[in-house]
């Protein structure tokens, strides 16, 4: 009798101790399971701040001192660019848009503002290696702008084998072997030619951009349009019909992705252009169009402005609440049509 009751205890005993141990583990699983969740929204949010701006002009002037060179024709631009394309990698959390694991996975407004400043890098690089580092349309292409150029047109979604990352990198890498070319009186082959027709060129890219990002803007509210596809030529014609009334939305998904991915677009236009100013500055003081760039300049800093509500509000056009969309969409609609009178005064000014 007295070893059966000794036995019960120790059983009791050992019982005790291991629904003790079960609910301390339990515990302690919550509790790391409730800091790591803090960590990763603590890290997404920081994540997700957007970049401060930089001057166009420091910058040049640094990266010049740091080599001991001049800042000739060329070089505020494409310093401005390399800053750009270094930011986009190195801003807190690296480059977002091809994460897999978290908090980058989850985030979803920095990586479109990561593609909107992108889609500029490249649309510059383009132009820097199509245009603005020849002569005329028979002279040899650049060799570095040759490699940087296409670097920047890797997918940005690729995680591994190669990264994005590693893509664009080599690209900053070949456009600081241009920059530094550029100012070295040796090497007379890296030229940046400013003229008239040079920027003419780049700015027809930046018109059909601002032109498409401003109507996938508009169609926030969704509206009705008139199929103005062959307007302004009678014997125009298109490969399958279409109606003349076109239906016009943006997914309810999609507004806040085309909001930042606008909004990146417009931080990085904002140094191009400053940077053109600067390079260009005898061309559009020639064609009386400098006070032209500074008002698109205006323009764009205002889509810059903080956002003061927790989320992207898709308000109707004249509802109680606000749309951003239509805001951002009308200081993109301005700039547009800044940059159509620019191009007018640098074809005919």
């Amino acid at each position: 009798m007295l070893l059966a009751n000794f036995k019960d205890r120790w059983v009791d005993f050992f019982d005790a101790r291991a629904s003790f141990g079960r609910g301390v583990i339990g515990k302690v699983i919550l509790s790391l399971f409730g800091v790591y969740l803090v960590v990763i929204c603590g890290l997404g949010f920081y994540w997700s701040l957007e970049p401060d701006s930089f001057s166009v002009t420091e910058n040049a002037s640094k990266m010049a001192a740091q080599q001991s060179r001049e800042v000739v024709p060329g070089y505020t631009t494409t310093a401005a660019l390399i800053r750009i394309s270094e930011t986009l990698l190195d801003k807190p959390g690296g480059f977002i848009r091809n994460d897999r694991f978290p908090p980058g996975v989850f985030i979803d407004n920095i990586p479109n503002w990561e593609f909107g400043v992108l889609v500029q890098i490249r649309d510059l690089s383009r132009s820097l290696r199509k245009d603005l580092s020849r002569s005329q349309s028979q002279s040899k292409e650049d060799p570095d702008l040759a490699i940087a150029e296409p670097q920047f047109n890797f997918n940005s979604n690729s995680w591994i084998l190669p990264s994005s990352e590693k893509e664009y990198r080599r690209g900053v890498r070949m456009l600081r072997k241009y920059m530094d070319r550029l100012s070295d009186p040796q090497q007379p082959n890296a030229q940046f030619y400013a003229r008239a027709d040079n920027l003419n060129n780049w700015l027809a890219d930046i018109n059909a951009r601002l032109g498409s990002l401003s109507q996938r803007l508009s169609a926030s509210v969704g509206q009705v349009r008139i199929n103005t596809d062959l307007a302004g030529e009678r014997n125009a014609s298109q490969s399958t019909a279409t109606s003349g009334e076109l239906i016009v939305k943006t997914p309810w998904l999609q507004i806040d992705d085309v909001f930042y991915e606008s909004r990146g677009a417009a931080w990085a236009l904002v140094h191009i252009l400053k940077a053109i100013e600067v390079d260009f500055a005898n061309v559009l003081r020639d064609k009386n169009a400098l006070i032209s760039l500074r008002q698109i300049v205006r323009e764009l800093q205002s889509t810059q402005e903080p956002i003061w509500s927790p989320m992207v509000l898709n308000g109707s056009g004249f509802g109680v609440l606000a749309n951003h969309s239509l805001v951002m969409a009308s200081y993109i609609s301005r700039a547009n049509a800044g940059i159509i009178d620019l191009r007018r005064l640098l074809s005919e000014g």
